[in-house]
């Protein structure tokens, strides 16, 4: 007889459970007494046939989640593999391109994944903690919240755009002047929201700048340097 496997060598196994079940694996000794009680065993499953049933189960599962890809009709397996994307086309750094995406493409991912761009940071991913933090179209924005087919002809800075030639942005020298940056990795964020704040008139004293910089986190709690450094780019300092 040939082998049965996937999802049928499931069902006959929770079958042979079931009925094994219900089947005393010695014979029962019988009191010549009660010869007319009903000799059928207890139904009660036993320790052993609930966790074999339970494996059975999950076995059950996983067989249908990995060969039901393979059972759906050609239409529904091609409408899944089907991915809408879109092409646009927008400025990073000062430098145009062009990219077709998934439409599900965050600005985040298209930077690093696309473009190469890495130093805007995947933080929490759910716009919480602004290590992702860029300019679009001048005004900071969190890019793991922005769909890339939303910024048709906009324009993009990043971290690697701030910096003209060889000298660095003047919040990016106050950073390190004040040594405002520990692991590092919020800096990015941090130095674009600044340069935003900066840029937005809201550098008027250091409970202003924590307010207006609050959308980004510092795990390692270098806020009064970070205050202090966009107060010396703002000239406050």
């Amino acid at each position: 007889m040939p082998s049965r496997t996937g999802p049928t060598a499931v069902l006959l196994t929770l079958t042979s459970i079931r009925r094994s079940s219900h089947m005393p694996t010695e014979p029962v000794p019988q009191d010549s007494s009660s010869a007319t009680a009903d000799p059928s065993p207890p139904t009660d499953p036993t320790r052993r046939t609930v966790l074999a049933t339970g494996a059975a189960v999950g076995t059950a599962a996983v067989a249908g989640g990995v060969l039901g890809a393979g059972l759906l009709p050609e239409p529904a397996a091609a409408a899944v593999a089907a991915v809408p994307t879109s092409r646009l086309t927008l400025t990073v750094n000062g430098t145009r391109h062009a990219v077709t995406v998934d439409n599900r493409t965050s600005l985040l991912d298209l930077l690093r994944e696309h473009l190469g761009l890495t130093g805007s940071k995947k933080g929490c991913d759910a716009g919480a903690c602004g290590a992702c933090t860029v300019l679009v179209d001048g005004r900071r924005q969190n890019a793991c919240l922005t769909l890339a087919v939303r910024l048709e002809d906009a324009e993009v800075t990043t971290i690697e755009g701030l910096a003209d030639g060889g000298r660095l942005h003047t919040l990016q020298q106050a950073f390190i002047d004040q040594d405002a940056s520990q692991c590092g990795y919020c800096t990015p964020g941090q130095i674009l929201s600044g340069v935003a704040c900066i840029q937005e008139g809201h550098t008027g004293s250091p409970e202003e700048i924590r307010e207006w910089m609050s959308g980004n986190i510092c795990r390692c709690g270098c806020y009064p340097k970070i205050v202090r450094a966009v107060q010396q780019a703002a000239g406050k300092k």
